[in-house]
């Protein structure tokens, strides 16, 4: 080894010690004759001192050092003058005083600052990867993704799981989105698929006996991109057989509670994540992956709203829609400014308004509330009792403003739930120290595509519904729910998972009820129809995000790329590789492929 020890590991134990480092120039400072030299490695940064009075021929050297140059250091440790320690670094209180240099490598000038405070524009940051995960921010990120991926196999193992590796190159089966194909060289036509997860492959390992499996498993989903969603992505997945929903969702809340305890960011707010009904997280919060770190619920004020007959509300109402109310808390004072950005926000995501009522800070309480004290567009729609009645539904106090917005119950509850994220940040009422884990259970098994006027598989169709609803597959298929649960926190999905349909008559009624013919049953899921014939035993599982959940435990990730070693643009582009990128015609004849410049 070049080195005898590293760079972020000399401490004032080391006092006196002869050492060897080696490293990049991370800055060099000039004090007169005495030259300084931040010196990084992978572990942190140690100051060296350079004296010409002691050195010359080594001051001559390092007087050549630029930044990122890799140099290799022979000196002695000591502790650097009385007031000239740095508090910021773990190796502030020492120094290594230079008896030796050599230049392992030189470097061109960087296209950017090698430092966490840099203002960096992403491309260029992606298109130079290697240097920007030389920071101390990107090189603690991928640290934390080691330690808490080898916490997962540690904990996994210890309870019993095997890690099983499954095929990358597997058969294109509908997952819910498009599938990266790959075409087979040896069979002209036709092609493998890249999984978008391990679905029928863990299943299938549950037939094959392995009652516990897991892997950390690369997936791959050709869809579009977004702050928290890349081509490829990592989950935990994990397969377990005789067990039930809380079994699964016990494992999962002991692992990610301990995760967040042993890498040293402890905030959780508590070890016992709460289960909330998809139906009522629906209500109150507009969204299946609510951001609980505040309360803010949302209010359906339909029936209290068409009593006043405000004509754009009520017309909303006639054509089958709904209201919802949401409180700002301490907002009455709002400017027409403020307002107005509220109601450009709503409209900007497909709503078409927003109304207001701002409840005067004067008024004493709720109940002393006169038209006086309302500020609205609507006031003179309004009683002062009708407003009290709404106050009340949604719990507002004098000084509130009450937020609404009326629509289809689908766009409603997106554009309100939107609105809510958008107070709390504006009101700096979601703690990000604080990590809101919850269940939500008791999904729709189905849920009705309008577009195409059919129903589809809400989480897919391997979900098992509860037991007592496969009499409703026929009668009332909307009304079956799901044996489905999704783990979220911080208005983020982390994972989801289910108990799946272990028998092929069961199977193939909800393939049928989707509309799959036997020769397509056959032909796309022969394999998993065919092995819960051989003795399959009752078992679920969940896929938890890794990507994702590192994002939640950084205080410096703005989305998943940040996570990500190499990770494509929002675009799919990799500005690194310069890919996707054309191949040679002889690559395609090959393959039996031609391109076609018409769409």
């Amino acid at each position: 080894m070049l080195k005898t020890i590293s760079c972020g590991e000399i401490n004032v134990n080391n006092s006196g010690e002869t050492v060897q480092l080696a490293g990049w120039v991370h800055r060099r400072r000039d004090h007169g004759a005495l030259i300084f030299i931040d010196l990084r490695d992978t572990t942190g940064i140690v100051q060296v001192v350079i004296d010409p009075n002691e050195t010359p021929e080594t001051h001559k050297i390092a007087e050549t050092f630029r930044n990122e140059w890799v140099v290799l250091v022979i000196g002695t440790v000591g502790l650097r003058p009385e007031g000239s320690a740095n508090p910021n670094i773990p190796t502030g209180d020492i120094e290594v005083r230079a008896t030796e240099v050599q230049i392992l490598n030189q470097s061109k000038t960087p296209p950017f600052e090698i430092a966490d405070d840099a203002t960096i524009d992403e491309l260029l940051r992606m298109q130079y990867r290697y240097l920007d995960l030389r920071t101390k921010r990107m090189h603690d990120n991928i640290k934390l993704r080691h330690r808490v991926v080898k916490y997962i196999r540690d904990f996994l193992d210890n309870r019993g799981f095997i890690e099983i590796e499954t095929p990358i190159l597997t058969k294109s089966t509908p997952e819910g989105a498009r599938d990266f194909l790959v075409p087979s060289r040896l069979n002209p036509g036709t092609f493998y698929a890249l999984p978008q997860s391990p679905q029928q492959l863990k299943q299938l390992l549950m037939v094959s006996g392995f009652e516990r499996y897991f892997q950390i498993a690369r997936c791959f989903r050709d869809e579009d991109l977004r702050g928290d969603r890349q081509y490829e992505h990592t989950q935990l997945d994990i397969e377990m057989s005789f067990v039930d929903e809380n079994d699964v969702m016990e494992l999962v809340e002991t692992l990610y509670s301990s995760i967040v305890r042993e890498i040293g960011v402890d905030r959780v707010s508590s070890d016992n994540f709460p289960r909330l009904k998809y139906d009522d997280v629906m209500e109150k919060y507009g969204t299946d992956k609510p951001d609980l770190r505040y309360d803010l619920e949302l209010v359906t004020l339909t029936d209290s709203i068409y009593e006043t007959g405000v004509r754009i509300l009520n017309t909303a109402i006639d054509n089958g829609g709904i209201v919802k109310g949401l409180v700002a808390p301490g907002c009455a004072t709002y400017s027409r400014k403020d307002l107005d950005n509220l109601v450009n926000f709503v409209q900007t995501r497909g709503g078409e308004g927003l109304i207001y009522i701002a409840l005067d800070g004067e008024a004493a309480n709720i109940e002393t509330l006169t038209m006086e004290h309302v500020k609205s567009p609507i006031s003179r729609h309004l009683t002062a009792e009708q407003v009290i009645e709404i106050a009340k539904r949604t719990e507002a106090s004098p000084g509130d403003l009450i937020l609404l917005a009326a629509g289809a119950a689908k766009l409603i509850n997106t554009v309100m739930s939107q609105l809510r994220q958008e107070i709390a940040v504006r009101l700096g009422l979601a703690n990000p120290k604080r990590l809101a884990f919850a269940f939500v259970t008791d999904f729709p098994l189905f849920e009705w595509d309008e577009d195409n006027n059919h129903w589809e598989a809400s989480h897919h169709l391997f979900t098992s519904p509860m037991e007592e609803h496969w009499s409703l597959l026929d009668a009332d298929p909307g009304k079956m729910k799901a044996r489905h649960y999704d783990l979220v926190c911080n208005g983020m999905e982390l994972a989801s998972g289910s108990i799946r349909i272990h028998n092929r008559q069961k199977q193939e009624r909800i393939m049928k009820f989707l509309g799959y013919t036997e020769s397509q049953m056959e032909d796309r899921f022969g394999q998993i129809l065919g092995a819960l014939e051989f003795g399959a035993p009752p078992h679920g599982g969940i896929a938890p995000g890794i990507d994702r959940f590192l994002t939640l435990l950084t205080d410096h990730a703005e989305s998943i790329r940040d996570v990500i070693a190499f990770p494509k643009t929002q675009s799919g582009a990799d500005p690194l590789f310069n890919t996707p990128s054309k191949v040679t015609p002889e690559q395609l004849k090959e393959l039996h492929i031609k391109v076609s410049e018409n769409r």
